[in-house]
């Protein structure tokens, strides 16, 4: 099994497709609108396998705009990737250290959350991970 699309609501599309886009440079695959009012636009994160699709008024997802947590966006130097969205204009958090593996948080403009995570070199991995 792979997990290869992961919905996320929200309020107004184009808004949306602007942050995710020019901000956080995730690549716009696909924009559709299928009728009834719905349109649904696949995004993916640069290097990733998996994508996100922002949707509004999709039927079977009725999720409340903004209500997503914590989506993790691993990157290989977390110091630098901060950097960069600060200089796109996001608001980001600091480096929180969590026991070796280091986290940024920032939230998209509805509000759903997501985190920047680094886990160094070294760091206590799982068997098998």
């Amino acid at each position: 099994m792979r997990l290869e699309l992961v919905p996320v609501p929200v309020a107004d599309v184009d808004r949306a497709l602007a942050f995710y886009v020019d901000l956080l440079g995730f690549h716009l695959d696909h924009d559709v609108q299928p009728g009834n009012g719905a349109r649904v636009t696949q995004l993916t994160p640069p290097g990733s396998a998996c994508s996100i699709v922002l949707y509004k008024d999709l039927p079977g997802l009725d999720l409340p705009n903004g209500t997503l947590r914590g989506l993790h966006l691993v990157v290989a130097d977390i110091h630098k990737s901060r950097e960069i969205l600060l200089a796109r204009g996001v608001e980001v958090g600091g480096v929180d250290d969590m026991g070796g593996i280091l986290f940024v948080a920032f939230a998209d403009p509805d509000g759903n959350t997501w985190l920047l995570q680094e886990i160094p070199a070294g760091a206590h991995r799982p068997e098998g991970t």
